[in-house]
């Protein structure tokens, strides 16, 4: 007898539960509980959780799990051809700026790219220490024979980060603006942040080939713009209430409070949320080698596959310095607006 056969029989629910009871030969154990009336009884203390397996043994009209995981994946097929005719031509573009910074960092030369690398770095940090270390990171990558692989993964840090804080900020900044939207999104975000990164994977491959860049782009994306959006609605949030009172009683407009007060005073949060973004951007890119996105990851990919440990560890080295350098440069831009900041209010 079945663990939970007794709950079905006591409901009357017996007739219902075999009606789709397939019909073969019978094991020893059935037979021998047809002649008895009944099989090994199961005391309380082993009985199981009532899963939808264990219920489908006593009654083979309820689903079992795998039917369940079944129709998640017909549901899905059913409408992928729907959603790719939807999502092809809005996410299109971001093949098209993917494939473009690709091009741009791999055939630039490197006696132009190197410098104007230093110069960014130089504009955002004002460091000169820190544009010397750039520089040995980048030329020691280049002698090690690492320096496209390199430029490829900046390539698409630069677009998907750039993306990120271009639909991030504005998030944020409406859901700082109503209680509401902050209510719906924060769920979203908390999927987003505690989905495995494999798991954004799974249904892009289904909706989009694996040689498009956007397969990969906008699994970056996804995973990466969740601190942009939370630190900006929180730093405008954390904006003094009389700040926005003096704003107020001098006759400043929803706008002019926006970009003249609250932004200006929630940047160091914004910049703490791009500088976050960048590092999950860079932590997602390794990931995505598994869907054909080129750089460093894919020499990581390489050594997992054939056991090469020496071609795993230098490329996993390559990354720890390009975290480091986009890590320093965000934080040092991070630190200069702060001061800024600091002057603005003291002023």
């Amino acid at each position: 007898m079945a663990t939970y056969d007794f709950i079905f029989n006591g409901l009357g629910l017996r007739d219902w539960c075999d009606k789709d009871a397939t019909t073969g030969p019978m094991s020893m154990a059935d037979l021998l509980a047809q002649r008895t009336g009944g099989g090994p009884t199961t005391s309380a203390w082993d009985l199981p959780f009532p899963s939808l397996d264990a219920l489908n043994k006593a009654c083979p009209a309820i689903a079992r799990t795998r039917d369940l995981t079944k129709g998640v994946e017909t549901s899905f097929l059913d409408i992928k051809d729907t959603l790719k005719i939807v999502l092809d031509p809005v996410t299109q573009p971001l093949s098209w700026f993917l494939e473009g910074a690709l091009y741009a960092f791999q055939n630039t030369p490197w006696f132009i790219m190197i410098p104007l690398l230093l110069a960014l770095v130089y504009f955002a940090s004002k460091s000169l220490k820190l544009v010397g270390f750039v520089a040995f990171s980048i030329l020691f990558l280049a002698f090690i024979d690492h320096y496209h692989f390199a430029m490829q993964t900046l390539a698409i840090i630069f677009v998907c980060a750039f993306l990120c804080v271009l639909l991030g900020v504005p998030i944020g900044i409406a859901m700082s603006r109503s209680d509401t939207m902050q209510r719906m999104t924060i769920p979203v975000l908390d999927m987003l942040q505690t989905l495995p990164p494999f798991v954004y994977l799974i249904p892009l491959i289904f909706l989009f080939s694996v040689t498009e860049p956007k397969l990969y782009g906008i699994a970056i994306i996804l995973y990466a713009i969740v601190p942009v959006i939370r630190l900006t609605d929180l730093g405008i949030r954390l904006v003094d209430k009389e700040v926005i009172e003096a704003a107020d009683a001098f006759g400043m407009t929803d706008r002019q409070k926006l970009y003249g007060v609250q932004i200006p005073l929630a940047l160091p949060n914004i910049m703490a949320g791009v500088n976050q973004t960048i590092m999950m951007s860079l932590a997602m890119v390794v990931i995505a080698s598994l869907v054909s996105a080129p750089g460093l990851g894919v020499l990581v990919l390489r050594g997992i596959r054939n056991l090469e440990l020496g071609v795993g560890l230098i490329a996993g080295l390559g990354i720890v310095l390009l975290a480091v350098i986009l890590d320093r440069v965000t934080k040092a831009a991070l630190a200069r607006v702060n001061a800024a900041s600091a002057a603005q209010r003291n002023s």
